[in-house]
């Protein structure tokens, strides 16, 4: 099993000690409200999914039509398609990329053209740091000053979508995430289940009673946020949610077992992601929920062919998950209307190492996800994996991630201020989304 890398442990023990306690107390990020634009209010809802420590595209989606893949990946690549003798060969989305047996649960949404992959895509900064590569990603901007990520730029530049909505961003963790930051009306909260605002619910309303009577004489922008913050609270314990008695508008379970019957290792996805699915059919007003899931940091026996190893894990976990919300937004209606875009902070290196698995690396895919996605294809143009193709060692980045994002944000968002959410950066669209 692999164990991650110094950093990617650390950072991994940072959120979960400044997340302990009271885990169900949500916080709250304050800002100025958003300017009005007057664009339309039917757009989507967007979901982001980080991939926290560095998930090895090559894996993911494997190049299976180019010869050095194999060369340089004698234990870990994706066996190819047309070996029908091998059990664990891959399975063809076209003439050049396959996915693993592990990614199987996600064909149905492609071949349904609402799942694409964007290849050889990621940040052009060279950075093999986890913390930094993840915080410039987030901000939009590979600068170590920025203080917003570029959902919170993009909900603090346009109205709202439901109009007098308390809520309009969620973060499903402990701390708001850098991508959410500076997000007017927005809320870290680490489960929708038993929200409160922290202590014994036995006396909860004497709580708030002293809260309400400190803050009267304080300035009015902590009254508001007092008040939002308590009315808020009210309106997610009106969903009424609880992970184990969710009911899906789809067939496809969420946190399936693996084919051979054992449980997920990695569960949080299904669990954030029914979470995400209440909000979004609660029609609380939500347009943005950003969800973490880590562990990808996969120096060691990776191993994505067995249903016992690490990297298959992960990948049972992502697809199947991504395949039952997908499943439950369109039994609810919902799909046309959300944007699921997965990312990740860096690849790993073309050629395993000597413990069966990859280092921090560079190229990487883009997941994305919804009823407007230009899916069922492979987007973007793969360099190859040629020792004169390669950057450093790595698959080189021919799709800026911030082209992908600023498409999703214009077309699906409906939010033409690309200037102001990715500054310094012109992006380029690709006809990702429709």
């Amino acid at each position: 099993m692999s164990q991650g890398c110094q950093e990617y442990n650390a950072l991994s023990r940072r959120s979960l000690l400044s997340g302990m306690a009271p885990a169900v107390t949500p916080k709250v990020v304050y800002h100025d409200r958003a300017i009005t634009n007057g664009l339309s209010a039917s757009r989507d809802v967007l979901v982001t999914i980080y991939l926290r420590g560095g998930c090895d595209g090559l894996s993911v989606v494997a190049p299976f039509a180019d010869p050095a893949y194999y060369s340089l990946r004698p234990t870990l690549a994706i066996p190819r398609p047309d070996q029908t003798t091998n059990a664990l060969r891959g399975i063809a989305l076209d003439s050049t990329f396959a996915v693993p047996q592990a990614m199987s649960p996600i064909l149905p949404v492609y071949e349904a053209g609402d799942f694409a992959v964007v290849h050889a895509t990621g940040s052009t900064d060279q950075t093999r740091s986890h913390f930094d590569a993840q915080f410039f990603m987030e901000a939009g901007k590979p600068e170590k000053n920025m203080t917003s990520g570029w959902v919170g730029r993009h909900l603090a530049s346009i109205s709202q979508m439901k109009p007098g909505a308390l809520l309009r961003g969620v973060g499903l963790s402990a701390n708001m995430a850098m991508i959410m930051q500076g997000a007017p009306q927005s809320m870290a909260v680490p489960t929708l289940e038993g929200l409160s605002l922290g202590g014994e619910m036995s006396v909860e309303a004497k709580r708030k009673a002293l809260l309400q009577r400190a803050y009267e004489s304080a300035p009015a922008i902590l009254q508001d946020v007092s008040d939002s913050t308590m009315k808020t609270v009210e309106l997610l314990r009106a969903l009424n949610f609880r992970y184990d008695y969710y009911v899906s508008k789809g067939a496809l379970p969420y946190n399936p077992n693996t084919p051979n019957g054992n449980p997920l290792k990695h569960d949080e996805l299904g669990e954030s992601l029914k979470a995400a699915a209440a909000l979004i059919r609660g029609d609380v007003g939500v347009e943005a929920i950003h969800i973490d899931m880590g562990s990808w940091d996969t120096h060691d026996y990776q191993d994505p062919l067995l249903q016992t190893g690490e990297m298959y894990q992960l990948m049972w976990s992502l697809s199947s998950n991504l395949a039952a919300f997908w499943d439950d937004m369109r039994g609810a209606g919902k799909i046309d209307s959300v944007t699921v875009v997965v990312m990740s902070e860096f690849g790993r290196t073309a050629r395993e190492n000597g413990v069966y698995g990859t280092d921090h690396g560079h190229g990487n895919v883009m997941l994305l996800m919804g009823g407007n996605v230009n899916g069922g294809r492979v987007h973007g143009t793969f360099p190859g994996l040629a020792t004169d193709q390669l950057t450093d060692g790595d698959l080189a980045i021919t799709t800026d991630y911030r082209d992908v994002v600023a498409e999703v944000v214009r077309k699906r968002l409906g939010n033409a201020r690309l200037s102001q959410i990715f500054p310094g950066y012109t992006p380029t669209m690709r006809g990702i989304v429709n």
